[in-house]
């Protein structure tokens, strides 16, 4: 069957095309990200080994410092836990350090419990978050096994629930969960990690929910919902005398058309959190090299401190030109 037999009747929109303003800074951060030079502050040095603690148990040799950069590593260049071992050694023989380098088994350890700061939002106006999720896979049989052995058993995968904010494009919350908890139930949990004040929050069809309006507005009254309701969606019963954001939102569809909704409401931005899926799994990959909840858990907010890392060097300026 030819590709899109109907393409002659389909609707075309034409492909957007952009300018970046700012390509000389960005193109340096570009090449930034791929550098190699590695540097250990006064501070980072006193602050590698851990404070000497006065209740009971044995005392820990590394503090979360320590633990966080070789996790940190790990993520960038896709490592085992035995090469993370051996590049943050060579590190720090090449430094001439007198430090004491963390192994495997104490990585492994450690990523149960380490602390993972929290991400902020840089802007200094309420963030408009972004919302949506992603599929990580687990360890089991890759693609190739899969096709030359005939496997049939699926791969396991767990959701990546990501909040976005679209002025800066940092990630401010992030929360991995099983394959089948429904999209909506996280979005609570998201809010309950951001300490700015929120403008609005903007995801696809699959937050269609109540529960969403009604988590928004408890954690942030005022925050505008921009949520696109099912084309089966029905006003409600007072949406003559007191309309609801859902009802609006209908109203606004039905004056203007589903285009027109979300030139106006902001809802096309929610492009960028599709953006920042395909970046995650182009720069930290598509799978999760822990096995356990909690280290996992760790993994992924190292991985959203990196990506942070990475646009705090550098992102484009870009004007639509067609």
């Amino acid at each position: 069957m030819p590709f899109k037999a109907n393409a002659v009747r389909r609707h075309h929109i034409p492909k957007q095309r952009y300018r970046v303003r700012n390509w000389q800074e960005y193109d340096a951060a570009l090449r930034a990200r791929g550098s190699l030079t590695v540097w250990f502050s006064d501070e980072a040095v006193e602050r590698w080994r851990a404070e000497t603690r006065s209740t009971p148990g044995g005392q820990r040799t590394y503090s979360d410092l320590a633990i966080l950069t070789a996790l940190t590593l790990r993520a960038v260049y896709r490592l085992a836990l035995r090469q993370t071992e051996g590049l943050v050694a060579s590190l720090v023989q090449l430094l001439g350090l007198d430090l004491a380098v963390p192994d495997h088994s104490t990585l492994s350890r450690r990523a149960k419990t380490v602390t993972v700061p929290t991400p902020l939002a840089t802007a200094n106006k309420p963030v408009r978050l972004l919302v949506d999720s992603t599929g990580v896979k687990l360890c089991g049989p890759g693609d190739w096994l899969v096709e030359k052995h005939g496997m049939r058993r699926r791969r396991a995968w767990r959701k990546l629930h990501i909040g976005l904010d679209a002025a800066t494009g940092r990630i401010v919350a992030a929360t991995l969960t099983d394959h089948d908890v429904d999209d909506a139930s996280q979005v609570g949990p998201l809010l309950n990690q951001i300490a700015e004040p929120l403008e609005a929050v903007i995801a696809d069809g699959a937050y269609d929910q109540s529960g969403v309006y009604e988590a928004v507005n408890e954690r942030h009254p005022g925050a505008a919902v921009v949520v696109p309701p099912r084309s089966t969606a029905v006003p409600s019963d007072t949406a003559q005398s007191d309309p609801t954001p859902r009802d609006r939102h209908l109203q606004a569809i039905a004056d203007g058309g589903r285009r027109a909704w979300q030139a106006t409401s902001g809802y096309n931005l929610r492009a960028l959190v599709e953006a920042l899926f395909s970046r995650y799994k182009h720069v930290i990959g598509d799978g999760l090299r822990f096995h356990t909840d909690d280290r996992q858990q760790t993994e992924i907010g190292v991985a959203v401190l990196v990506l942070n890392r990475m646009l705090d060097l550098g992102r484009p300026d870009a004007i639509r030109i067609a």
